[in-house]
């Protein structure tokens, strides 16, 4: 965690965050974006109304523009280059070609993985199996929907469509349960956005067993790092966890962040430094407010916010048509 976000995550929302920044020229959403030489990545990003050029472990370097593609540093910048020229698929940073890397789907959708074995097979034979054994004492579950607590939390439960990372419908419906406290908690940290105009809206809450062994089972080996272990369970399993984000509340449209939802490159990550201003604002934003109110932001994940004491609670397979 940066120093300047660690100050702001401990002061009120009013005081935390600067005004929500304006967009960025619409001719620079195409130039920003991580770019590599056979050795570096060098991101492109807009901070502050300029584009900013970052190598690590060097400092940002603010870029003023010179022509349609072309960029220059106001003292030397990486690669002690004097200019940026964009290109089609690459930049040219002094004698130095980097390509474009591509950051999440081409389309700017959702991101998607070919099954293994069919889903639907895979549904009727995980659902027969039990979850791992465990042991202590937990506390009794207690799921309830928080879009039923607060009408302003809205929802896009992508598992229970076909615009999820497995393509395939897996839940029987869209709903979304969390353990009571963390549904009152939401329902807080709601009505704290209320009057910044924005509301949230959640993507998957309590995930039964069996739907994370589904995903265990249909995701090829070398991909497996994107899911729970079933053998272990989730906090998703749990009802401590939730994946979410904002929505405008006059238009109901989500925001922009830096990344798309379940996309599994850097941009995802809750401190990538890249994007937009306003994109870093509202994952700052969000992310101030849930951690207010219990959460714990997963570092590899902006969208996904564990609740405190979530070990109280043990792994559950009930199936969402079983909870009333």
């Amino acid at each position: 965690m940066s120093y300047i976000l660690a100050l702001l995550l401990q002061l009120p929302i009013s005081e935390s965050l600067p005004p929500k920044p304006a967009a960025p020229p619409s001719a620079w959403l195409s130039l920003i974006g991580a770019y590599a030489s056979n050795h570096d990545t060098l991101y492109i990003y807009e901070d502050g109304g300029a584009l900013v050029a970052l190598l690590r472990p060097a400092a940002p370097a603010r870029l003023a523009q010179a022509a349609d593609s072309v960029f220059t540093f106001p003292t030397r910048g990486p690669y002690d280059a004097d200019r940026v020229v964009f290109r089609p698929a690459e930049i040219q940073v002094g004698p130095v070609a980097l390509r474009r890397l591509q950051m999440g789907p081409a389309d700017g959708g959702q991101l998607r993985l070919r099954p293994v074995r069919p889903v639907a097979e895979l549904l009727r034979v995980d659902r027969a199996l039990r979850p791992p054994a465990e042991s202590g004492a937990f506390v009794a579950p207690d799921l309830v929907q928080p879009s039923r607590l607060d009408t302003t939390i809205r929802l896009d439960i992508r598992y229970a469509t076909t615009n999820n990372f497995l393509g395939t419908v897996v839940y029987s419906s869209a709903r979304a349960f969390l353990q009571r406290p963390a549904a009152l908690a939401l329902v807080r940290a709601a009505r704290v956005l209320r009057p910044l105009g924005l509301g949230i809206l959640i993507h998957d809450a309590y995930r039964p067993w069996y739907v994370t062994k589904v995903f265990w089972d249909a995701t090829p080996a070398e991909s497996r790092w994107l899911v729970a272990d079933p053998a272990r369970g989730s906090k998703h399993n749990r009802g401590a966890a939730v994946d979410l984000t904002l929505y405008d509340l006059a238009t109901g449209m989500p925001v922009e962040m830096p990344s798309t939802y379940d996309e599994a490159t850097p941009r995802a990550l809750s401190d990538y430094p890249g994007g937009t201003s306003r994109q870093r604002w509202h994952r700052a934003l969000l992310r101030r407010v849930l951690e207010a109110e219990g959460f714990t932001v997963n570092p590899s994940e902006w969208w996904h916010f564990d609740f405190r004491g979530w070990e109280r609670y043990q792994i559950l397979n009930v199936p969402f048509e079983d909870i009333r």
